[in-house]
């Protein structure tokens, strides 16, 4: 080095020393997003390491291995491979796996198709992500980003066998790791089990971490009512079942669960992604998002972590099992307990109704008749025909009020505003005639819980899934005649963008049967217009419901009308009148019940609480406060 680069190098170095002691910006203060991002990248450097995707010749893996050696230690030689796919086809399911991680890269259900008309496919590699995490004495290592080798290649499993693929990754020292997947003839469940072979050393401890995340895939054209109807639930040891459902706009939903599990499950509208514990999972992270109702690119997005417990780290296994199936009743039972469960049927009186008597019905009726509407029909004529006496006795007391309107009337019209002595004496009216106001009432509200458990069982019925009937092309969603794609405010968001042929018939009917009801109701005023209206908000509630239920609304509406006009030739007011003369004779000088006299003071109570310059225990002590 001369003298002038001596001298550049000095003064380089006096300028640099200068700046960063008098010009250099101050460090900016630690900011939430800065920390957030700090703990971010400190946790990807906590998870275990990846292993190369690349894929290795057969003549140039020593190098490879040799560095990997060091990173993975005796898993080195299961980090270096060829990718390939093993396709399994059942009756009911198209499997394919991939000996890169031995994990599911896509699920298709044979006997199923999407709302586009397709195959349908429950999940694909850019859809779902497995991960089994464990920890080895040369740090974190994901068992499913291993390569595996098998003798499997194109399975077709045949009716009345069972086909196992076996997927064994060899670790060095002869050492294995095997991928056992047990996989029907028929039906959803694919057994699994984790296996190890002479791996004495391999792992550092018996800890496994399972982690799923899925973004769920549309499968029905009604995007948004089937997130609407997605969830992520899960069953534990102790017999309780939780979901998380996240609706949208409402963020992620997350919940760390401590005691052990029996079942985590992936729930759509008709399907299911699920996984089965063979005794139980320690305890799981779940969490769910719900994107904006715009996005339709996916419905939900679903991640589990559950941990796991490999007792024999030399000669172990480990067992669970996945489901990939539809939510029908009949196959969930046969899966897990209370697997059913993953089908909302209501709160417990409404789903006692829904999952036996009309769940056990439906699929009786469906094993003689092929068209669901003619089904619906006669759903509804037995289970009209079995309400009819609560039908019947409710009529009937609507018509001897009716009978005594004039004397309701009369007493109206003598209180005046008085509305307390007019109900005093219209219960001692109803007394002495035998009369029950509320008995007209009582057999509606018994009927309630069935109206109920078919609002719950017609939206989650895969029974009618793409079934059509009339002009509805698919019953398990709505009948649209006619639709616009114009943002039309209120209407497009009340109403919806389209109008329902069934909802209007099922309005009209509804009002069809309120105006024949009022024939023999006293109701009079405001009230009396007031029924009409609720049809009308029906209409808008419903419109975007399925098909099948509008339809059994309509139906169901027709029957009870004509039911009524059945009834009302044998119900004769005459002789009504004349039974209730005859009560009040004989229930002259009968003494007034307790409940009876409880009421009346109960209204005389009320009328002088109402009354100018009463004292009410309110304001005295109001009064003594001041």
């Amino acid at each position: 080095m001369d003298r002038n680069q001596a001298i550049g190098l000095l003064l380089s170095g006096l300028l640099l020393v200068i700046y960063f002691q008098f010009f250099a910006p101050e460090p900016a203060a630690p900011t939430a997003d800065n920390q957030t991002k700090v703990q971010e990248e400190q946790a990807v450097t906590q998870q275990p390491s990846q292993i190369p995707s690349e894929e290795i010749p057969a003549g140039n893996d020593s190098l490879q291995l040799e560095r990997n050696r060091q990173q993975y230690g005796a898993f080195a030689p299961a980090t270096v491979g060829e990718a390939s796919e093993v396709r399994i086809e059942s009756e009911d399911l198209i499997l394919t796996l991939n000996t890169k991680g031995g994990t599911f890269e896509r699920v298709e259900l044979k006997n199923y198709m999407d709302g586009s008309g397709n195959q349908l496919v429950l999940l694909d590699e850019e859809s779902s992500n497995f991960s089994l995490l464990a920890n080895t004495p040369a740090g974190g290592i994901d068992l499913f980003d291993l390569y595996y080798t098998t003798d499997a290649s194109d399975v077709s499993v045949t009716e009345g066998d069972t086909s196992r693929v076996v997927l064994t990754a060899r670790l060095d020292g002869g050492s294995q790791i095997r991928q056992v997947y047990t996989i029907p003839a028929n039906g959803y469940k694919i057994g699994y089990h984790l296996e190890l072979q002479n791996a004495s050393g391999a792992l550092s401890n018996s800890n496994l971490q399972f982690l799923w995340d899925n973004r769920l895939k549309p499968l029905e054209q009604d995007v948004k009512e089937s997130r609407n109807r997605s969830a992520l639930n899960y069953y534990t040891a102790s017999g309780d079942f939780e979901q998380l459902s996240s609706l949208m706009g409402d963020g992620a939903e997350a919940e760390t669960v401590e005691e052990p599990l029996k079942w985590i499950s992936m729930k759509q509208r008709f399907f299911s992604s699920a996984v089965i514990a063979d005794q139980s999972f320690a305890q799981a992270k779940l969490e769910v998002e719900s994107p904006e109702e715009e996005d339709t690119a996916f419905e939900k997005h679903m991640s589990m972590g559950v941990n796991m417990q490999m007792e024999d780290l030399s000669n172990g296994s480990l067992g669970y099992s996945y489901y990939f199936g539809p939510n029908d009743q009949q196959v969930m039972t046969k899966v897990a307990p209370d697997f059913e469960e993953n089908i909302d049927f209501g709160w417990p009186v409404v789903k006692w109704i829904s999952k036996y008597p009309i769940s056990y019905m439906f699929h009786w009726l469906e094993q003689f008749i092929s068209n669901y509407g003619v089904i619906i029909i006669i759903l509804v004529l037995v289970i009209k025909t079995l309400l009819f006496p609560l039908s019947y006795k409710s009529y009937l007391s609507m018509a001897k009020i009716k009978v005594l309107k004039p004397e309701l009337d009369e007493i109206k019209e003598k209180h005046g505003d008085d509305m307390a002595k007019a109900q005093q004496e219209q219960m001692q009216l109803y007394q002495k005639v035998g009369v029950n106001p509320l008995s007209g009432c009582v057999p509606v509200l018994l009927q309630m819980p069935i109206l109920l458990a078919m609002f719950n069982y017609f939206p989650n019925a895969i029974e009618l899934r793409q079934e059509p009937f009339l002009w509805a092309e698919d019953l398990s969603t709505y009948d649209s005649i006619f639709s616009w794609d114009a943002y039309i405010p209120l209407i497009s968001d009340f109403y919806g963008n389209h109008v329902s042929l069934f909802v209007l018939l099922m309005t009209a009917s509804t009002i069809l049967y309120t105006w024949s009801n009022n024939q023999a109701s006293t109701v009079q005023g405001p009230m009396k217009n007031m029924q009409y209206f609720l049809p009308v908000i029906f209409m808008f509630v419903l419109n975007s419901f399925p098909a099948a239920l509008s339809f059994y609304y309509f139906v169901s509406n027709i029957v009870t009308f004509g039911q009524q006009a059945i009834i009302r030739k044998f119900v004769d007011d005459d002789k009504i009148r004349t039974i209730l003369e005859e009560n009040k004779k004989r229930n002259k000088n009968k003494k007034k019940s307790k409940f009876q006299q409880r009421l009346e003071e109960a209204m005389k109570s009320s009328e002088e609480s109402r009354k100018p310059g009463s004292k009410s225990v309110g304001s005295k002590n109001t009064r003594k406060g001041k």
